[in-house]
């Protein structure tokens, strides 16, 4: 497939897991684990430039819903596809991610690593054909 992505997560199982299954399947895949600054990963976007991004909300140094707003309004990153994959699971959390332009919003308890990373193929697949 030879797409870039990125992926912020802290959770080190999940973390790696992903980038394990989206490496086998031909990707080539950039990690963070959300221990730096909201600027250090904005950079290492910039500097990286993936096809798209898979952002947890909750992260120990930093707030997704605010790499998710500077992504949006970062016209070298705005138009970036991203994929939230989140325990937030409230009405609330989920307007907030569409409001902020985040089409894709996945509850992690809904889906193992197998079936994201499944649906995730598949969008970036149709997000293709629509280009």
């Amino acid at each position: 497939m030879g797409k870039k992505i990125f992926i912020i997560e802290d959770d080190a199982n999940l973390l790696y897991g992903l980038r394990a299954k989206f490496s086998i399947l031909g990707f080539d895949v950039q990690v963070n684990s959300g221990n730096v600054s909201t600027e250090e990963t904005i950079n290492s976007l910039k500097k990286y430039r993936p096809d798209f991004v898979i952002l947890d909300l909750i992260l120990p140094k930093i707030n997704g819903f605010d790499i998710l707003k500077k992504i949006k309004e970062d016209r070298e990153t705005a138009g970036m596809l991203v994929f939230i994959f989140s325990n937030l699971s409230d009405q609330d959390s989920k307007s907030k991610g569409l409001d902020l332009g985040v089409k894709y919003y996945f509850i992690k308890e809904e889906f193992s690593i197998d079936e994201f990373v499944e649906r995730v193929v598949k969008i970036v697949k149709n997000e293709d054909r629509i280009k």
